[in-house]
């Protein structure tokens, strides 16, 4: 594009030049012509002149001779002609040879007292001639001046004029190249400057220059309008990424649609609720098969206005509350809130009540009932009587342990149970727990036995991590009874992993999911018969989780069962300092 521009521009200031060249060169030849012209004329009026004065005072002998001096002086052909037009005297040709010169223009002028002129072609020698004739008694005088000489004067004007033309020509081309050639690439920068801005590179600049012609007006207008459109579009660009953050941050998924149903984004938790992502450009259908939410969006696209509606999204196995509305430039907008979380714990909450009821229902219906039957009357059998309240008493501490175990499990799950982190080693831990549960576990006809110690040290609260060794070792003596239980401790990468060990019935790989639920039992009425208040696993699984460890439980029917538990590794004081 740019050597078109320079093509063009050079050939305009050549033809340009050419122009005012050949016009300069017409009129200045024009111009010369005429002026010699006119000089050559009044040389000749005057000399004419003095020629006649000569021929007045001179005999017809010496007209030969002022002929030939008056020739010699004007450089022109003299004539002298008397009133019948006939020649007397002639300085180039023989008077009685030539022709009766009476009708000639110039001697009629003269012969009326005149000084007469005329151009012709001279019929004696053949070639053109300015004639000048100036009257003298009984005739005239003539110089005839040939044009030939005014045509060679013209030829060297005219051969200088064409060299000086050429000369200025030269000049006015090379200064034209310059000039086309400046003019050319700033142009060109321009043009690369704008097609940058076109491919979208707002930081491209295009510079100025010194100068204050148009050219430079214009760069300077558009590299005004490209930093404000690169501040523009830096403010845009920073909005648009504050709002994805602020998007992608969000728990609910949002998913946004142009006017022809294609998906234009999706924030990262739309990402994580579709299984095979959301699609950039593909139809909604694709992204959500579910045909409720489709329903939600296209009813919001319709009416024009926000649209709420619950769904249940089969393939994702979730509740969500769907909010739709239409977007300004066509398309919409849905927001997806997940309710499953909500119903879960809705769920449990009321799965919890019915729980915490039915658990409480038995021994206070217990309690009552015995209570009525002591006070409607002492039975006669004082061993009876003692049986009751034995049966009175069980069931109150049923109750009393029910609730201690839901104060402590709601005081660890809300954060108010105070825990006093340091570091112990495992062995320490193993060794409390087996001191103080030893004779409980041989009350009940079974052992407890370390089978595997390290001595590693663990971050943790000794009084918590006490309980969670009590509560493993009951349960394992609940449900294996007259058999060993195993306590130990192995090494891992970053942690040491706890395990309670026993040898009893074991438990279906289908309850080992739940069995850290609350209230969750593998055989209920074993467990209340045992006194088991059902969250006893519950309150293991949130100290453990307090502490930065896992827990989990490994069995098989009548193979036992395994429950571990995992404490971090202790902090050395190098870590400590670097962290």
């Amino acid at each position: 594009m740019t050597r078109r521009i320079f093509f063009k521009l050079f050939v305009f200031f050549i033809l340009v030049i050419a122009a005012g060249t050949v016009t300069l060169d017409l009129t200045v030849r024009a111009a010369w012509e005429r002026s010699l012209y006119s000089t050559i004329e009044r040389n000749l009026s005057q000399k004419v002149l003095m020629f006649a004065n000569r021929v007045r005072t001179a005999t017809p002998n010496q007209y030969a001779a002022i002929a030939k001096e008056a020739s010699e002086a004007a450089g022109a052909r003299a004539t002298i002609i008397d009133s019948q037009g006939k020649v007397l005297a002639d300085s180039e040709a023989n008077p009685p040879e030539m022709e009766n010169h009476a009708t000639r223009p110039e001697f009629i002028a003269a012969l009326h007292g005149q000084v007469g002129e005329n151009s012709r072609t001279s019929r004696t020698v053949g070639i053109d001639f300015l004639y000048v004739a100036a009257p003298i008694p009984n005739g005239a005088v003539r110089l005839a001046y040939p044009l030939s000489a005014i045509s060679e004067v013209n030829s060297t004007v005219t051969s200088y004029l064409l060299r000086a033309s050429l000369l200025a020509g030269l000049v006015a081309a090379v200064l034209a190249f310059v000039a086309s050639r400046s003019i050319s690439r700033r142009l060109k920068a321009i043009v690369q400057f704008s097609e940058k801005i076109a491919a979208g590179d707002l930081g491209a600049r295009v510079e100025a220059g010194d100068s204050t012609d148009e050219i430079t007006m214009v760069a300077g207008a558009l590299d005004r309008t490209a930093r404000r459109l690169e501040q523009s579009f830096r403010a845009l660009d920073t909005s648009r990424k504050e709002l994805e953050a602020v998007l992608n941050s969000m728990r609910e998924g949002v998913i946004a649609t142009d006017a022809a149903g294609r998906v234009i984004w999706g924030n990262r938790r739309m990402q994580e609720l579709v299984p095979s992502g959301v699609r950039i450009g593909s139809p909604l259908v694709e992204t959500l098969r579910d045909p409720d939410l489709l329903r939600a969006a296209e009813d919001a696209g319709k009416s024009g206005a926000a649209h709420t509606e619950r769904v249940t999204w089969a393939s994702a196995g979730k509740s969500f509350s769907v909010t739709a509305a239409p977007m300004p430039g066509g398309g919409v907008v849905a927001v997806l809130y997940d309710l499953s979380e909500i119903e879960r714990l809705e769920k449990t909450r009321r799965d919890f009540i019915a729980n915490v009821s039915h658990e409480l229902r038995t021994p206070l219906t217990s309690i009552q009932g015995y209570t009525e039957t002591l006070l409607d009357g002492l039975p006669a059998d004082p061993a009876m009587t003692i049986e009751f309240l034995e049966i009175i008493r069980k069931n109150a501490a049923r109750m009393s342990r029910l609730t201690e175990d839901l104060l402590t499990l709601a005081r660890v799950e809300s954060g108010e149970q105070s825990f006093r982190f340091e570091g112990v080693p495992a062995s320490a831990l193993l060794a409390d727990a087996e001191e103080t549960l030893r004779e409980l576990v041989r009350s009940r006809g079974a052992e407890l036995r370390i089978v595997e110690s390290v001595n590693d040290v663990v971050q943790a609260d000794r009084d918590t991590i006490h309980q969670v060794f009590v509560n493993l070792v009951d349960n394992a003596v609940k449900y294996a009874p007259g058999k060993e239980i195993q306590l130990g401790a192995r090494l891992e990468e970053k942690s040491v992993e706890f395990f309670v060990r026993d040898f009893g019935p074991g438990i279906g790989s289908e309850h080992l999911p739940r069995l850290f639920e609350r209230f969750y039992r593998v055989d209920k009425a074993r467990s209340r018969e045992s006194g088991g208040t059902g969250l006893g696993l519950a309150i293991v699984k949130h100290i453990v989780r307090k502490h930065g460890g896992t827990v989990s439980a490994k069995s098989a029917v009548n193979r036992g069962a395994e429950f571990v538990f995992s404490l971090p590794l202790a902090l050395t004081p190098a870590e400590m300092a670097r962290a």
